[in-house]
């Protein structure tokens, strides 16, 4: 029989001794199930002699209808934010610690692989936030998040102030050491350890969280996905940033604009059949547990 997926791109974090083997299995399972593959120029090193083309990540997403990602977390966050707008299934092997959103045990991949080359697999599509920053009415830089916006302080013992409007409605005045913007996905993250709720990733929520907040009736809010979120910094704000996924950030002064609304394109992440989010809530946070 044919397999579901015919072109398949391999992504993985850029080092590390399981990183290479898991994706030596890959690619022998793959190349007898006679799929096409393609590798991320950032794995090409940690498979020197495999004789398959290497692609930059924007012609990888062109050239495949599925991306395989080993790795942690933090490897499939990269790959959304690169990979949101071609519309490409993602999935994810897990070598990290939480695992969230990369569910395949390393263990059991290829049994998983089987069921879900054939077709037997859930699909479940995972926003994203898409966040600008204007200074004086110009645009210095956009970008792309799964789980979360943050402004936050940077390097100094204090905290900032800053406004925040919803939809043009003012909201409030928030001294803290920072405010998270977080999508369901990112509900389980920074925004968890900050006192936030867990938010199902099928809701249409945006959840807005005070990071330490001075004020201590400033509590999370949540937000419809079709909001626009703008963050002003007041003057006097010394060493800000705002951050996407923790992985790309920009310098923020006095004045500056963040605006952040739901990204015009969603992930298409794929779980085995057996994936059910209520179960891996009570493994990944140990609910239930006896001492």
């Amino acid at each position: 029989m044919s397999p579901y997926f015919k072109h398949v791109g391999l992504i993985g974090k850029a080092s590390g001794e399981q990183v290479a083997q898991t994706l030596q299995t890959l690619v022998g399972y793959l190349s007898q199930l006679q799929v096409e593959i393609r590798l991320d120029a950032g794995i090409s090193g940690l498979l020197p002699d495999s004789g398959l083309p290497v692609l930059e990540r924007s012609e990888l997403a062109q050239a495949c209808d599925l991306a395989i990602v080993v790795g942690g977390d933090g490897t499939l966050l990269n790959t959304a934010r690169s990979l949101a707008e071609s519309n490409i299934a993602v999935l994810g092997v897990n070598l990290g610690r939480l695992g969230f959103l990369v569910d395949v045990s390393p263990d059991e991949m290829t049994h998983q692989l089987d069921r879900i080359m054939a077709g037997d697999f859930s699909e479940e599509d995972r926003a994203l936030l898409h966040a600008s920053v204007s200074r004086d009415g110009k645009v210095l830089s956009e970008s792309t998040a799964l789980n979360d916006v943050i402004v936050h302080k940077r390097d100094i013992a204090r905290m900032i102030e800053l406004d925040t409007w919803i939809d043009g409605h003012f909201l409030n005045t928030n001294r803290s050491d920072g405010l998270i913007i977080a999508t369901p996905t990112g509900s389980t993250a920074y925004a968890l350890s900050s006192g936030g709720p867990i938010v199902h990733p099928r809701l249409g929520a945006i959840t807005l969280v005070p990071i330490c907040p001075h004020t201590l009736s400033n509590r999370p809010v949540v937000i419809s996905d079709d909001s626009i979120i703008e963050i002003v910094l007041h003057e006097g704000t010394l060493e800000a940033t705002v951050s996407c996924d923790g992985q790309v950030s920009q310098p923020l002064q006095a004045g500056d604009h963040v605006t952040v609304r739901r990204h015009d394109h969603a992930l298409r992440l794929l779980h085995p059949t057996e994936h059910e989010y209520f179960t891996v809530l009570r493994k990944k946070l140990r609910w239930s547990e006896q001492p």
